[in-house]
C-alpha cells in the first residue's frame, strides 16, 4: 500500500475517532455510599496516608501505572520542526501503544515552549502525577540535556528517540552478527546521522556510560553526518560531536560517507533515503549487516542492497522484513521499571532490555533477527528483564 492511502486513511480515521485516546474510571458511581468512597469523605483517607508516607502515591493512586509523554514538537518523525499542537497525534497514538501493548495509563503532554530551561522546570512541576516521564521528539543537542537534568527526579525518564531505537539497534545487530558468523567485538561500524537516535547508538555500540560487565563494545565505529565523517580536523563541531571523537573514528578517516564504508562490516543509517547505492554495498567487507533505518524511505531499499551482497537488511518500515520499531522497547522496558519501582532507567536496564528482545528469536534468519511488532510475547519478556536488572541494581545500591 501506497504511503499516500494510508495517510487519507489515517485522516479519516483520525476524523472519525476525534482522538485515540480516552479516560475511563475503574469504578461505578451507582450510590451515594460509592460516591462517599471514591471522593468526600472517603478520599481524605489516602490523603492523609501519602502526606504521611509519599511512597504509597504509587500503590493509593495512578501515579504507579502512569507515564507523561512530553514533547516540544521539535522533532515529530521525519516532519521536523512542526509544533507542539500538530506532534499531538503522535504522542497520543504513542500513549496508545503503552496501553495497549503494556496496560501503562500514558498522557501527551505537549509544550508550547523550546526553551530548555522551562521544559526542565515544567517537567518537573509535573512529576508528582506521574510514574515516569517518556521524552518524545524533542531535538538535538536540547534533548541531552534536558534527559540528563531530569534524571533526579526520582522516577524513570527516558527519551526514547535516543534509548529505544538504540535498544531495538542492538537486539537486531545481536541476531544479525550470528547470521553472518561474526563476532560482535570485531564489528566496523558506519552511523550516518549524528542526532540523538545515531548519537545514543554509537554511545550504545561503544559502550560509553553502560557497565563494562555487561557490555561488548564494538572494535570501530565510525559516526558522519551532513558534511562527512565526524574527524579531528573538523572545527565546525558542536559540543556533543566532539564528545563523539573520544571513542569514535579512532583512525581519523576523513571524507564522505561513502569513503567511511570501505572494508565496513554495518552499516546504521538514521538520516535520509537514497543515499547509497549498490556501489557502496560492494565497497563494504563481504555479506554486510545494512540498517537503513530512515522513514519513511530508507537509505537504500533492501532489494537493491540484497542484489549488491548484503546478508541482512533492516529498516524502520512495516511493509519490509525486518522492522527496526521503538515499540519493541519502551512498553515494556516502561513496565519494568515502573513495577521495580526503579527511580532511573539505567544503562544495564536497557543492556538486559536488548538482550531479552533478541533472544525472543531463538532461530535468526536473514529475514527474521527481530519479532514482529505485533508479537504479544515481547512485552513480558523486555519487561522482566528491565525489571530483574533494576531490583539487582538498585538493591546493591540500597546496600
Amino acid at each position: 500500500m501506497r504511503q499516500t492511502d494510508y495517510g487519507k486513511r489515517s485522516l479519516e480515521l483520525h476524523q472519525h475517532l476525534k482522538g485515540k485516546i480516552e479516560v475511563r474510571p475503574k469504578l461505578a458511581i451507582h450510590s451515594k455510599d460509592d460516591l462517599a468512597l471514591a471522593y468526600t469523605p472517603g478520599v481524605a483517607a489516602p490523603c492523609e496516608a501519602i502526606a504521611e508516607d509519599p511512597s504509597r502515591a504509587r500503590t493509593l493512586t495512578i501515579r504507579g501505572n502512569s507515564v507523561a509523554i512530553v514533547t516540544d514538537g521539535s522533532a515529530v518523525l521525519g516532519l521536523g520542526n512542526i509544533g507542539p499542537l500538530a506532534a499531538l497525534p503522535v504522542m497520543e497514538g504513542k500513549a496508545l501503544l503503552f496501553k495497549e501493548y503494556a496496560d501503562i495509563d500514558a498522557w501527551p503532554i505537549c509544550l508550547a515552549t523550546q526553551d530548555t530551561e522551562a521544559i526542565i522546570e515544567t517537567v518537573t512541576h509535573l512529576a508528582p502525577s506521574f510514574g515516569g516521564i517518556n521524552l518524545e521528539d524533542i531535538s538535538a543537542p536540547r534533548c541531552f540535556e534536558i534527559e540528563a537534568r531530569l534524571q533526579e527526579l526520582g522516577i524513570p525518564v527516558f527519551h526514547d528517540d535516543q534509548h529505544g531505537t538504540a535498544i531495538v539497534t542492538l537486539a537486531g545487530l545481536i541476531n544479525a552478527t550470528k547470521i553472518t558468523h561474526r563476532r560482535f567485538s570485531d564489528l566496523k561500524v558506519v552511523i550516518n546521522g549524528a542526532g540523538a537516535a545515531g548519537i545514543a547508538i554509537a554511545r550504545m555500540l561503544a559502550c560509553q556510560g553502560f557497565p563494562e560487565d555487561a557490555c561488548t563494545p564494538v572494535q570501530e565505529i565510525i559516526v558522519c553526518d551532513t558534511k562527512g565523517t565526524i574527524h579531528r580536523g573538523r572545527r565546525d563541531l558542536t559540543p556533543i560531536k566532539k564528545f563523539l571523537l573520544a571513542f569514535t573514528n579512532p583512525r581519523d578517516i576523513r571524507g564522505s560517507v561513502h569513503d567511511a564504508l570501505q572494508g565496513a562490516d554495518v552499516f546504521i543509517g538514521v538520516s535520509v533515503g537514497h543515499i547509497l547505492t549498490e556501489e557502496d554495498i560492494r565497497r563494504m567487507a563481504p555479506r554486510p549487516i545494512i540498517f537503513a533505518l530512515a522513514n519513511p524511505v530508507p537509505e537504500i531499499l533492501p532489494e537493491i542492497a540484497l542484489k549488491a551482497g548484503a546478508a541482512v537488511v533492516g529498516t524502520g518500515r512495516s511493509d519490509f522484513p525486518n522492522q527496526v520499531n521503538n515499540v519493541l522497547a519502551f512498553p515494556g522496558i516502561f513496565r519494568g521499571a515502573l513495577d521495580a519501582g526503579a527511580p532511573r532507567i539505567t544503562g544495564r536496564m536497557m543492556l538486559a532490555a536488548a538482550h531479552a528482545l533478541a533472544a525472543v528469536i531463538t532461530n535468526p534468519s536473514p529475514e527474521r533477527i527481530l519479532p514482529d511488532p505485533l508479537n504479544r510475547e515481547v512485552v513480558p519478556r523486555v519487561a522482566a528483564a528491565t525489571r530483574e536488572a533494576a531490583e539487582k541494581e538498585f538493591l546493591v545500591q540500597k546496600l
